[in-house]
């Protein structure tokens, strides 16, 4: 699919919009001290995936329950802790060519939506449409946040552009059927530098389609 048949964005939040890297970061080194976890473990496996994914992951051995509770405990330890938190390089000259080029967008998350509300918040951001994981049955990636997000913006999810910056999230929109923009090097249909460059791509795209 070309860039110019795109007809809605739908973009991750933390790395992608929301520069909230050593948030995260600090959150998974505290939580994984409490449940004496190997930090390094966590860190290498939690960007982009919901909390309770990952705790399964990190800790096989705990019931649904367990699960449940340390997954919560993880999302608690974020809440607050938004000093530096600030939309990514780029943000929001994307969102502003997005809106002027009439195209509809969303935001589809691994947070909880009061997570989502505080960071989006935080860094300056009002998404028309946020999915969050408490909207969809299995997070990324599973590509039902993205499916469920091209349904609320009333556009078939084909014609769909998914901006992440996590490999769960890319597996996530491509297993939706969705165009995939990259950014840190990974392998989406269009890699990415930063914002900046697919807001000049989007541009030139719809100046010649």
């Amino acid at each position: 699919m070309e860039l110019a048949s795109v007809r809605a964005l739908l973009f991750d939040m933390d790395g992608t919009l929301v520069d909230s890297d050593a948030a995260v970061e600090r959150a998974w080194q505290r939580w994984a001290a409490e449940y004496a976890v190997d930090p390094a473990a966590a860190l290498a496996i939690a960007h982009g995936s919901p909390a309770d994914r990952t705790v399964r992951r990190l800790l096989p051995a705990l019931d649904d329950t367990a699960v449940a509770t340390a997954a919560a405990r993880q999302l608690a330890l974020q809440y607050d802790d938004l000093s530096d938190v600030t939309a990514t390089p780029g943000a929001h000259d994307l969102l502003r060519t997005v809106t002027r080029l009439g195209l509809p967008w969303a935001v589809v998350t691994s947070a909880d939506a009061r997570l989502a509300t505080a960071r989006l918040g935080a860094a300056g951001i009002t998404p028309p449409v946020l999915v969050t994981v408490e909207d969809v049955r299995v997070g990324k990636p599973d590509p039902e946040g993205y499916l469920r997000a091209a349904e609320l913006l009333g556009v078939p999810v084909r014609r769909c552009l998914v901006v992440e910056d996590a490999e769960v999230g890319v597996r996530a929109g491509r297993a939706a059927g969705a165009l995939t923009a990259a950014l840190k090097g990974l392998d989406g249909d269009l890699r990415l530098d930063d914002l900046t460059l697919l807001a000049r791509r989007l541009e030139s795209a719809f100046a010649v389609s």
